[in-house]
């Protein structure tokens, strides 16, 4: 067994790791998702549930799973498409923040101000919350 590990490969520590990272991403997608939906309807500026958190969230959901699956099956190929899917994935980000940019203007400049956009800040509830009042 790899490392030396004598225990059942579906229950061993880099598939256990796996699990909870594609699992994290799935929850933090669909988070996502209902809060961007609900803002969209309402044609106002997502900035609920992740979205207080971080800028891209369902991003960051798209890689906590492409990771899990790059943990739990490292192969050549996804040891190759993970950071180019990523590079992806952070130039559509960069598109759309100009998108919103443009539709929302200094709004989105005071939430891109206070909030991260792919690593929340340690500590805290979101700081989208402080400048909204």
């Amino acid at each position: 067994m790899m490392f030396g590990w004598k225990t059942n490969p579906h229950f061993g520590p880099f598939h256990i790791l796996s699990f909870v990272l594609i699992g994290a991403g799935f929850v933090l997608i669909a988070a996502a998702w209902r809060a961007l939906f609900d803002a969209q309807q309402r044609h106002i500026l997502a900035i609920t549930g992740p979205y207080s958190h971080i800028r891209h969230p369902q991003y960051v959901g798209f890689i906590l799973v492409m990771l899990g699956f790059l943990v739990q099956w490292p192969t050549l190929l996804t040891l190759a498409m993970f950071p180019v899917l990523v590079w992806m994935y952070v130039r559509l980000a960069r598109q759309e923040e100009r998108d919103v940019r443009a539709e929302f203007g200094e709004a989105y400049d005071r939430y891109a101000g206070t909030t991260p956009a792919w690593f929340p800040r340690l500590g805290g509830a979101g700081s989208a919350h402080s400048w909204r009042a």
